[in-house]
């Protein structure tokens, strides 16, 4: 599977899970919500600095956003 596509489902999953909308998560990263939805849509690819902000803000591990998760749709 494609990794964006991969990224995606799981930064939705936690992003959810944490209670957060997406203007939520961007106004805690200081960008715009368009950018958190392209990247819930897998059409961002993010650079690792991004990958290790988002996972700090939704507390989680950089792997937890880019492993394929059987139970995450």
């Amino acid at each position: 599977m494609d990794i964006r596509v991969v990224f995606a489902r799981n930064l939705k999953h936690y992003r959810q899970l944490r209670g957060l909308t997406q203007a939520a998560l961007a106004a805690a990263m200081d960008v715009d919500r368009a950018h958190v939805s392209a990247m819930e849509r897998g059409q961002q690819n993010v650079t690792l600095q991004t990958l290790q902000r988002v996972a700090a803000h939704l507390d989680v591990t950089p792997a937890n956003l880019i492993e394929e998760h059987s139970e995450i749709e």
